[in-house]
């Protein structure tokens, strides 16, 4: 199975059938089709004194070893990318890839083509080894130092709208987590974010989770160019304990606007929740709750949990609150119900008056009552004893973190890219391109 390394070809001569040199290999153009298959090979781009012109791949009798054409002519007009066109050289070499099982960013530094029954397409990715660009950067033949991995495992961003129709944006993002698509953001440059999310603006639902899980800053500046009708519509789809942070974080004259937008339930919510201090009870909580009468039976109570609002964090339903007239009564948690007689009320299980906060307690206060009394969820009252909301121990934890560890990974001390050679200023440049 014959296979060549991109780095190696590129300014390769290209030769007539009769072995004449035509000119030189300036790229390679693939198609890249849905479902996430492999990339084929439809064209080369030759250099042919100081044009650039095209070559189909049928053209080609041999890309392995040296580059010969089928024929003694081809085609003198000059190359004009076509929509759905990707370069690998332009735009995949040297570029960063969604690392997709890894969860992060890296950069492509060699492509391997192999021909697959006749048919030529871009099997795997370098991105480890520095091999150099030799055609790019330096002279000879190229070291390979790195490992190649199936082109299976990246998503390209390509940051070529030509070809964005051709590409299927949520192939592999889907594999991600919300928040390991959040962390990709704040990684990126301001042309990958955009290509992230205009990927995860296909699925409203996922786009709402990922903004759930982005620093305040950058959500800002995400949202500064998108109308308010645009950021009021993910809102609805967010959590309103999240949703009332962002408003929060939003330039002050497009905070009115933006709430005035949401539907109204939301709105209520939303409103009530910007009346609290952020750095309180009040404001960590979660007005989405499950709180049912003390006559539900259990069979009811995990029907209910079955259906609960989509708004209803999975954290927020690890305990069911007894209330009457809006007042906390009692509390049950989730492994509780799933253990006890279907026919048993919840007023007979629940463990009454537990352990609670008001939201003017700080930080503090709540990070310590849930230590103590090894809660995953404490509900939030008034002084009249009303169910306000819920907090949660992932939102606890998400604000007394140190900013600077919330987004370390595992192994972050070992990167996937390796550290140039600070003696070689070529690599000193290819690292700031």
């Amino acid at each position: 199975m014959a296979q060549v390394h991109l780095s190696e070809v590129l300014g390769q001569s290209i030769l007539a059938a009769d072995g004449q040199r035509v000119g030189k290999l300036s790229d390679v153009i693939v198609a890249l089709p849905d479902g996430g298959n492999y990339p084929l090979v439809t064209g080369l781009v030759a250099k042919v004194g100081g044009r650039q012109l095209y070559v189909s791949i049928g053209m080609v009798a041999t890309l392995s070893g040296e580059i010969r054409l089928a024929t003694a002519r081809i085609d003198v007009r000059p190359f004009e990318r076509r929509d759905g066109e990707v370069l690998l050289r332009s735009d995949v070499l040297g570029h960063r890839l969604i690392d997709v099982p890894r969860g992060r960013l890296v950069r492509a530094y060699d492509l391997e083509l192999e021909d697959l029954a006749g048919a030529w397409q871009l099997a795997r990715v370098d991105t480890r080894g520095r091999r150099r660009f030799s055609r790019l950067f330096s002279r000879g033949q190229a070291t390979r130092t790195g490992e190649a991995r199936d082109w299976s495992e990246f998503e390209a961003l390509i940051g070529h709208a030509g070809s964005a129709g051709a590409r299927n944006p949520l192939t592999r993002l889907r594999r991600l987590r919300p928040a390991q698509i959040a962390d990709l953001i704040e990684d990126a440059d301001r042309q990958e974010t955009e290509e992230i999310l205009s990927a995860v603006h296909a699925d409203v639902e996922l786009e709402a989770d990922v903004f759930e899980e982005m620093d305040a800053d950058r959500q800002v500046e995400v949202l500064k160019d998108r109308a308010d009708v645009e950021i009021a519509e993910m809102l609805t789809h967010m959590r309103s304990d999240d949703g009332a942070d962002l408003i929060a974080d939003l330039p002050q004259h497009r905070r009115l606007t933006v709430l005035s937008l949401l539907p109204a339930s939301h709105q209520a919510k939303v409103r009530s929740l910007l009346g609290f201090n952020p750095a309180t009870a009040g404001g960590l909580m979660n007005p989405d709750f499950l709180a049912l009468a003390g006559g539900t039976t259990v069979a009811e109570a995990l029907q209910d949990i079955h259906h609960a609002d989509s708004q209803i964090p999975q954290e927020v339903l690890a305990a069911v609150y007894v209330s009457e007239s809006g007042r906390l009564k009692g509390s049950i948690t989730l492994q509780a119900l799933l253990k006890a007689d279907p026919t048993a009320l919840l007023a007979d299980l629940a463990e009454p008056e537990p352990v609670h906060v008001h939201p003017e307690a700080d930080l503090t206060e709540v990070a310590i009552r849930m230590a103590d009394y090894n809660l995953t969820t404490m509900p939030v009252i008034d002084d009249d004893g009303n169910l306000l909301g819920v907090v949660t121990v992932d939102d606890v934890l998400e604000v007394t973190i140190p900013e600077d560890w919330r987004r370390r990974e595992e192994g972050a001390a070992t990167s996937d890219r390796p550290k140039p050679d600070a003696q070689d200023p070529r690599l000193r440049a290819e690292e700031r391109a």
